[in-house]
């Protein structure tokens, strides 16, 4: 496939050519579309990070949709191989499942979109609108992050209790274009994107499971990639006080709570972010699945065990 049509392939997945995104009727449309293919009536959704989708093992009754037959959402372009075929982002399997979570109807999305990808952001967040609509009151956002603060170590895993939105001072944010009431008002806050409820719960709960030694939390930064940062970069974070970064969650995040979601963040460090200059390691996608491999369990069964004492 030659450069220009993957650009062009690109550019037909995004399906955004403006900041108006889409329109309330047709949310409702779509996600009207979806209900009526499952049975299935969900008031909790999990997004899952890189290689974090093993929790939709856990549940019992399962119905998938794959993204691609729904209307509208986003299917991860991944790259092109030596063979000059498609694949998907290593990670997200791009799947819509439902079921029941200890006594919870709940929908996973196994896998998500990126800006990296070629995405316009309107166009990433369009699940969790759709999740909103079938009636999703509560929402749980993973991801796979690189730490910055010094003090944490590969396989922690952190309760974000805040975020850093670098792509929004350039206006990067899903909220701007016209603003429909119907999801939620013109300026929302976001100093309380994260439920201090939900955060509360998650602590003693990864307490009782005795993850005290590596549960931490603290600040996300959402950066757009697809490259790891820089030294510099990384350094500039930690001075403005973050502890985790990654290439997701937080336009999710904001619409979650724009539209009155209660939000719960969990982040698992995957990779140390290179700090010195002189260094010769090197952060790759492998060692970030690895980890999220090794740890997924313990995300799973901490996640779990938090819907169940919901």
């Amino acid at each position: 496939m030659a450069t220009s049509e993957v650009n062009v392939f690109c550019r037909q997945m995004s399906g955004m050519t403006s900041y108006e995104g889409y329109s309330y009727e047709d949310v409702s449309r779509i996600a009207k579309s979806v209900l009526d293919r499952v049975k299935c009536r969900p008031h909790i959704g999990i997004i899952c990070g890189s290689g974090l989708g093993g929790l939709a093992n856990m549940l019992e009754d399962k119905e998938v949709i794959l993204y691609e037959d729904i209307e509208g959402f986003p299917v991860s372009t991944g790259h092109i191989n030596l063979e000059h075929t498609w694949k998907p982002v290593p990670g997200h399997a791009g799947q819509l499942v439902f079921g029941w979570l200890h006594g919870k109807q709940v929908v996973l999305m196994k896998g998500r979109a990126h800006l990296y990808e070629g995405y316009d952001v309107h166009k990433i967040i369009l699940p969790v609108r759709v999740m909103k609509l079938m009636g999703v009151k509560m929402l749980f956002v993973t991801n796979a992050s690189g730490g910055i603060n010094p003090d944490y170590n590969v396989g922690d895993i952190m309760i974000i209790k805040d975020h850093f939105n670098m792509p929004g001072f350039a206006a990067v944010n899903p909220l701007v274009g016209p603003n429909d009431d119907r999801f939620g008002p013109r300026f929302p806050p976001a100093s309380q994107c994260y439920s201090l409820r939900l955060r509360k719960i998650v602590r003693s709960i990864g307490e009782k499971l005795g993850m005290s030694g590596y549960l931490r939390e603290g600040v996300y930064c959402f950066l757009g990639g697809p490259s790891f940062e820089t030294v510099t970069e990384c350094r500039f974070l930690k001075v403005a006080g973050v502890d985790a970064t990654g290439m997701s969650t937080v336009p999710e995040v904001l619409v979650a709570g724009h539209c009155g979601i209660e939000v719960c963040g969990i982040s698992l460090v995957t990779n140390k972010c290179v700090m010195e200059y002189d260094s010769k390691q090197v952060a790759n996608h492998e060692e970030v699945l690895e980890t999220g491999e090794k740890r997924a369990h313990d995300m799973q069964k901490l996640i779990s065990a938090v819907v169940g004492e919901l």
